[in-house]
């Protein structure tokens, strides 16, 4: 499986009102990518999800933030990085650096306010969290079929 993507970049100021904007830019991926609405939809959602707690938790009210988020168009599944330091920081390198959620992290602040890190993880395919100066979330869908293929090819090996 190749590894080469396309990737997006986008940073809004850290203010709920941008948060639409990444929702149509992302929209739009998907569908290009050959996702069914409702994996669009809960690709939307996710990454509302996603972008509201960085918007809401990552800085104080007087602090001008930027919300920071990628998107690596690969053959077979989106992955879409949402990172709330504001610091510049390196799709492929994040990627790297990412170990699998533990329930224990302390990422309560994605709890907060409802069902966050709960409601990205039943939408997504995969979820990872970094914390480095900021929160950096990492999440996956696998466009319809691939991931069965993938898991087939597996077993058969």
């Amino acid at each position: 499986m190749s590894q080469y993507y396309d990737y997006i970049e986008m940073k809004i100021p850290a203010k709920p009102e941008f948060i639409g904007v990444i929702r149509l830019t992302l929209s739009g991926i998907a569908s290009r990518m050959g996702f069914s609405y409702d994996d669009i939809e809960d690709l939307k959602i996710a990454t509302s999800e996603a972008c509201t707690n960085a918007v809401q938790h990552a800085y104080k009210d007087d602090e001008k933030g930027e919300v920071k988020i990628g998107f690596g168009l690969y053959q077979d599944r989106l992955e879409v990085m949402v990172a709330d330091n504001g610091q510049s920081c390196d799709f492929d390198e994040v990627r790297q650096g990412l170990g699998p959620y533990e329930n224990g992290q302390s990422v309560e602040f994605l709890r907060e306010g409802g069902l966050g890190l709960y409601l990205i993880e039943s939408l997504m395919d995969e979820v990872k969290i970094h914390q480095n100066e900021g929160v950096t979330l990492f999440m996956t869908k696998f466009v319809e079929g691939e991931q069965v293929e993938m898991d087939a090819e597996t077993i058969s090996t």
